[in-house]
């Protein structure tokens, strides 16, 4: 069975998330034990008792160890995907899946991504609003009459009728009114703390730039479609720190990353949560495609015949 994965992004963490992998698996128990961060990893995630689990700095690295922890789970049953993707910050587990970095760079890098993006973002009167019931281009219109009142712009194409608009604060409001008078079913303020994936993001493109130059990047191992491109990297595009700095103040494209995937043959999906947004948008994209999300023990346990279960369906 060929297996696409995908790693959910900031947005879908909540306490408790990994509580249970933590006590069940030794190899998800080893990542969260070694994390290289300044804080109680494992307090964080299971109890969240100063309430810090939304703030970037912290949620970054939480969700990557996770997403780590439970890639190695995985791979100890034999359960590997031949492809794979993330939504914004998944797609650093995208990497580590596919051998770029190892857990632990994975980890150190988002947490200074996740503060690189914080002060990107301090001070700003920005907003970022989910879109709901309104084609790309309308939408795009809609952006661009926005736009003399500042930055504007389509920051996430999420799933056919759902996408995110951010920027500054007026142009994003009065994006969100021209995008109803267009015909959008719905318009909803999102609670972020910056304008993520849009030109506002550049002063954290900057940062990570210098920061990739200590790093060392490895060669995917299978691969991984980037959210700047909404697929594969080919040998002309840029490189992968190159892509990674863009990706941050630039639109994220995972309606297409999911079509390209469905269009390289995978037979199922498997979103690492926690969270199943990831699924949801599978399902809207292509219809058709086998998904399922994976982010507790009892997943974990019932994986395979869940997929087999999928597989059957499909094939009726």
């Amino acid at each position: 069975m060929k297996l696409g994965f995908l790693y959910a992004g900031q947005g879908s963490q909540h306490p408790g998330m990994g509580a249970d992998l933590y006590e069940a698996y030794p190899a998800f128990r080893a990542v969260f034990d070694s994390a290289p961060v300044e804080f109680d990893l494992k307090q964080v995630c299971f109890q969240d008792p100063d309430g810090v689990l939304n703030q970037t700095q912290y949620t970054q690295p939480c969700m990557v160890a996770f997403a780590a922890g439970l890639t190695a789970v995985l791979r100890e049953r034999g359960i590997l995907p031949e492809l794979a993707a993330g939504l914004s910050l998944g797609e650093y587990s995208a990497l580590h899946a596919a051998g770029v970095f190892d857990a632990a760079a994975a980890i150190r890098l988002v947490a200074f991504r996740g503060k690189a993006m914080e002060r990107a973002a301090g001070g700003r009167e920005s907003a970022m609003v989910a879109v709901l019931g309104l084609d790309r281009a309308p939408l795009q219109d809609a952006c661009q009459r926005a736009s003399a009142l500042g930055t504007v712009v389509i920051a996430n194409y999420n799933c056919p009728g759902q996408m995110v608009i951010g920027g500054n604060r007026a142009a994003v409001e009065q994006a969100a009114l021209i995008a109803k008078e267009l015909g959008a079913k719905r318009t909803m303020p999102l609670k972020v703390s910056g304008p993520f994936h849009t030109p506002l993001m550049a002063p954290a493109g900057e940062e990570l730039a210098d920061y990739f130059q200590t790093i060392t990047f490895g060669q995917p191992q299978f691969p991984v479609l980037f959210n700047c491109l909404g697929r594969a990297r080919r040998e002309d595009d840029p490189s992968i720190p190159e892509l990674l700095v863009r990706q941050v103040q630039s639109s994220v494209w995972m309606e297409d990353s999911i079509r390209s995937m469905a269009d390289q043959g995978v037979d199922a999906i498997v979103e690492i949560g926690p969270g199943k947004a990831l699924s949801g948008f599978v399902r809207k994209t292509v219809p058709g495609l086998p998904v399922c999300a994976v982010e507790s023990t009892a997943d974990v346990e019932g994986l395979k015949n869940t997929l087999e279960q999928l597989m059957k369906e499909k094939d009726q």
